[in-house]
């Protein structure tokens, strides 16, 4: 879907700027540029920087095994719930609204919706109903039923939605690894729009194209539209800096508006075609582009022929990879459902301006008597909650109340919405395929959560637990002589990593020795489960052991390091009380070599495992991930607080020195990013200072 939260970038009233086009020349760049700009690649200059996120896309997990529905309910239980209901019965409204059925413990069990309050909660009060176990079972559990009225059925729909996702109840069907999806951006506030990724408020002028399924379908297109636009993707502060056209334009993924080597109507032209392009008239600025070529070869602008080629083939190349295009459907989402094993998938393909902008597969937790019309339905709800609805809405399956969700999602989009499950025709045909994708990305994650539980089990057995763990953390730190100390905690469980569970914390502690790793250990632990310790206050909730069907509590704590670092580990564990967390600390081998690392669990003998044990590869692999997250996190701290000192922390860079380097440079990034072989270029920098400022930029964190 297309948002447009500006003039467009064409409008008269922008500045123009003198340039000089030259659509098919190319100029040689020198090779300092060529090391200096390979850093100006999409994959780090496409981002908003107001609204970046972490580029690795949360991978979709299955949920907690569906409680056995054959347990048999005690009658006691059973009457209390009823009478419960009973005793609501008699107070709720016969209008819409919706109601929420609450334990002992004041958590809420299910939340539901009706056209009849009153009617709806009669059918669960009658004691010789035939009403499946898990409905027994949430009515055994409940003491108590909250009602809200709302005007209108659709008003309850929407309601009942926002506070599934809010509360997570037990009984009803969750949709879990909710994110913000990715857009296009072309921005509309500079002479020369620049082409980035964007996720979260659209509140910078400028044109969204989206939603794109993954972070990784916004960089391929982006990449694709550069080479066939030749936009820049630059962010405003090194456009401004530039002398000279910079790598992009070099290998012909820019047009070099930041050098003038294209004037102002021509970029705006290049503009233009991209929005058309991303609008849906992708047909209109192919031909355009051929008609162009051909002009050119009759003119014999052979060079410039060849642009247009490339440019075509590029545009050629972003259908290619979008597979399947339909021709009848111009923006919709597509929803297939398949169950298996006691799970659910559900795949969502989506189709704006007659193209495919990718899918992505989510597994809701839902109990195994779910029906998938029933797990569907309440998925779809939960999914439009916080998103944009497109004008169609595809789904394999029929659901009892599509007519409420096309007037509920109508009323939220301010325009018509339709819900429909096609019987044939190229709708169909797309049904059909994603339905096929639902059941393969099931297949997989079922074999990848059988390989990760014959691991745990491993684990079970090689380090003497109780049971397999469900939630392990590991620990590592990361700093240069002590500066810019962070530690970080990664998460894993039964279906893998579970990245938006990971947490990096900035060491505060004042008179913290420099290089004190157990300090900084000691500093993140007591953080991290004191606060776990600490009851909540207010009307905050409680934290569940259920909750998502993943524990807060970790049931394994690994850590980088040898003996020492584990009784430190024990003494804080013993300090704070917890008895119940199973310990490990992980040692290197000797020259660091994967494969003969050395285990340590609390009084027991060092454990030593074969080079090619899986066990141990799990335990590499843990650390690893640990590792690899502490210094990315440390680095961006790094470089934000060199930006924001600038060259003054560099020994022997004085204020003649800094103004001769941001002189011969142009920005701090750019000093960042030279060879030492530049920086000696620079008037008045010797080899041992540019030697000290290169390590100075390039120092491998501990």
């Amino acid at each position: 879907m297309d948002h447009d939260s500006s003039n467009h970038p064409d409008s008269g009233d922008l500045p123009k700027a003198p340039g000089k086009p030259r659509p098919g020349s190319q100029p040689d760049l020198p090779a300092k540029d060529l090391a200096q700009d390979l850093a100006q690649e999409p994959g780090s200059a496409d981002v908003d920087p107001a609204t970046s996120a972490a580029e690795e896309e949360d991978e979709a997990r299955l949920p907690e095994a569906a409680e056995d529905t054959t347990e048999a309910i005690a009658e006691g239980p059973l009457a209390v719930g009823h009478a419960a209901i009973e005793n609501a019965v008699r107070l709720a409204p016969t209008s819409p609204g919706v109601y929420r059925m609450l334990n002992t413990g004041n958590d809420v069990l299910y939340v539901g919706k009706a056209k009849n309050v009153r009617k709806r909660l009669a059918s669960y009060a009658r004691v010789n109903a035939p009403l499946p176990a898990r409905i027994l079972r949430m009515i055994a559990a409940t003491v108590t039923v909250e009602i809200i009225s709302t005007t209108t059925e659709t008003e309850a729909l929407l309601l009942e939605a926002n506070l599934i996702k809010q509360l997570r109840p037990r009984f009803n069907v969750q949709l879990r690894d909710d994110k913000s999806f990715p857009y296009i951006l072309i921005t509309g506030d500079h002479w020369a729009p620049q082409i980035l990724k964007h996720r979260g408020a659209q509140s910078r002028p400028g044109r969204y194209f989206g939603p794109f399924a993954n972070a990784g379908a916004v960089n391929r297109t982006i990449t694709a539209l550069q080479r066939a636009f030749l936009i820049r993707s630059c962010t405003d502060g090194f456009f401004e800096s530039r002398t000279r056209p910079c790598l992009l334009y070099q290998i012909r993924r820019c047009s070099g508006p930041c050098t003038r080597e294209i004037d102002f109507p021509g970029y705006t032209e290049l503009v233009r075609e991209a929005n058309d392009f991303l609008s849906g008239r992708s047909h209109l600025v192919k031909q355009e582009l051929a008609g162009e070529m051909e002009k050119a070869s009759a003119e014999l602008e052979f060079e410039t022929a060849a642009l247009y080629r490339d440019r075509l083939a590029a545009l050629s190349a972003i259908q290619s990879q979008q597979g399947i295009n339909p021709r009848t459907v111009e923006e919709a989402d597509v929803f297939a459902i398949h169950q298996e094993g006691g799970y659910s998938c559900v795949e969502v393909f989506f189709f704006r301006t007659g193209q495919n902008w990718g899918n992505r597969a989510y597994f809701p937790r839902a109990e195994k008597s779910y029906t998938p019309e029933e797990v569907l339905a309440s998925f779809l709800a939960q999914f439009y909650d916080d998103k944009p609805p497109p004008k169609l809405i595809l789904l394999s399956h029929e659901i009892e109340e599509s007519a409420l969700l096309a007037d509920a999602l109508a009323v939220k989009a301010g325009y018509k919405v339709e819900v429909s499950t096609p019987k044939r025709g190229e709708k169909k045909e797309l049904v059909a395929h994603a339905l096929t994708n639902a059941r393969e990305a099931l297949g997989r994650k079922l074999s990848d959560t059988a390989t990760q539980s014959r691991l745990l089990e491993g684990m079970v057995t090689t380090l003497g637990l109780p049971h397999a763990p469900k939630r392990i953390e590991v620990y590592d730190n990361s700093h240069i002589q002590g500066t810019n100390a962070v530690g970080a905690m990664i998460v894993a469980g039964p279906d893998g990593f579970i990245k938006n569970q990971y947490r990096k914390f900035n060491i505060k502690s004042e008179g913290l020795t420099p290089g004190d790793d157990y300090a900084m250990m000691r500093e993140v632990l007591e953080r991290r489960f004191k606060r776990l310790l600490k009851p909540p206050e207010g009307d905050a909730a409680p934290i569940k052991a259920d909750d998502d069907s993943f524990p807060q509590w970790p049931d394994l704590v690994i850590i980088d390091g040898g003996r020492g670092q584990l009784n430190a580990v024990r003494e804080i564990f013993q300090t704070l009380g917890l008895t119940q967390v199973a310990l490990l600390a992980v040692a290197k081998g000797p020259d660091r070599d994967a494969g003969r690392e050395t285990l340590f669990m609390p009084d027991r003998e060092a454990i030593k495992l074969e080079p090619r044990d899986p066990v141990l590869y799990f335990i590499q692999r843990l650390r690893d991930e640990a590792h690899r997250f502490v210094i990315g996190s440390h680095r961006k701290l790094r470089k934000k607080d060199i930006r924001e000192a600038g060259l003054q922390e560099i020994p022997g860079i004085g204020p003649s020195r800094k103004r001769a380097l941001l002189h011969h440079f142009g920005t701090l990034k750019e000093i960042e990013r030279a060879s030492i072989a530049d920086l000696g270029k620079v008037p008045g920098v010797s080899a041992e200072s540019a030697r000290k400022i290169f390590e100075f930029f390039h120092a491998q964190p501990g």
